[in-house]
């Protein structure tokens, strides 16, 4: 049984890609493990033995997972600092070490991280101010202060170091607690929510950050657009951006989980209507069919589930909605 907690990271890893690693938190129980997992074909949580370098519990930070079952923790809180520190947890062979922080930036929590296709995690604002307080129905800053996104900082995995980039646009105000996820073509970050520095800073919740050139935009929307929230969490499911719980909403009126399709880059379309379907890969020139032979004719499409709708407020479709989707998207994707 895990003890009851807050602000640890998680992350999708083990030999067989099924198990979830939880890392870290918060906690009033003085006898709660560094890590656990939950191994999502026994339901079973176990505390594993993990060999390599010792370290202690920090919070508020995000767990990036590669393509090779290393889990990424940079930085994060402890009960009386911020440590920049890069730790890597093997999940496969489950042992720790750790990655380089010569030119890493100065170390923070609630910040935005992304893996980019090329090998790279991406990271974005967040705090370092103990005394951070916020209006958790405005999220608004009553004190403290959040960091710049007017820089944005990038560690290779491949070559263990980091790079900065400076970033122009429509650069969001200075923020931490927003979700960060990378869109479907691999070619942009979209962000949402957080707290925000300037009271009554002219600001918007959603921004995109284009890869190519790091410039700062605001998307075209469509849609009934949600109130912001801060700490929620942000996954990629199908052609859904789907934020799910957070502060700065009215749980009466409006439902935990929402859905950005962002499936056409024009324009992002907020929407209570979940499509499984899957988007279409990117279009690659056609290769022309051997001389000899025709070309094949066309499979027949498969019957698609149909859509789905998202209720307009909490009830037990909402939580239905919470473990199918969210739960598949972490260990099934």
């Amino acid at each position: 049984m895990v003890p009851p907690h807050s602000s640890a990271a998680s992350v999708k890893g083990g030999p067989n890609n099924d198990t979830l690693f939880l890392y870290g938190g918060a906690s009033t129980d003085q006898t709660m493990a560094l890590v656990y997992t939950f191994d999502s074909q026994r339901i079973v949580w176990s505390v594993p033995k993990i060999a390599g370098v010792n370290t202690i519990r920090k919070r508020s930070l995000t767990g990036i997972i590669n393509n090779d079952g290393r889990m990424y923790l940079w930085s994060g809180e402890t009960n009386t600092d911020y440590v920049n520190e890069m730790l890597i947890l093997d999940t496969i062979n489950l042992n720790w070490s750790k990655g380089s922080i010569i030119n890493a930036p100065t170390p923070r929590m609630n910040y935005g991280a992304v893996l980019l296709p090329n090998n790279k995690i991406i990271y974005i604002g967040g705090d370092n101010d103990v005394a951070t307080t916020f209006d958790t129905n405005t999220l608004n800053i009553a004190k403290g202060t959040t960091l710049t996104l007017s820089e944005i900082y990038i560690y290779d995995l491949i070559n263990d170091n980091w790079d900065t980039k400076v970033t122009s646009g429509k650069i969001p105000s200075n923020r931490a607690d927003f979700s960060a996820i990378l869109g479907l073509d691999g070619k942009r970050i979209i962000i949402f929510g957080g707290i925000f520095t300037n009271t009554g800073y002219l600001d918007t919740t959603l921004y995109v950050l284009d890869l190519a050139n790091y410039n700062w935009y605001i998307p075209k929307i469509s849609g009934k657009i949600p109130n912001p929230r801060a700490l929620h969490k942000a996954n990629v499911i199908g052609k859904y951006m789907v934020v799910s719980f957070g502060y700065g909403y009215d749980k009466t009126v409006e439902s935990d989980i929402l859905l950005l399709d962002i499936s056409n880059n024009e324009e992002y379309i907020w929407t209570t209507i979940f499509d499984p379907k899957m988007p279409p890969p990117p279009t690659l020139p056609p290769s022309p069919p051997p001389s000899t032979l025709p070309p094949l004719p066309p499979p027949s499409p498969s019957p698609s589930p149909s859509p789905s709708s998202l209720p307009p407020n909490n009830s037990g479709n909402t939580a239905g909605i919470v473990v199918g989707s969210l739960l598949s998207g972490i260990l099934l994707s």
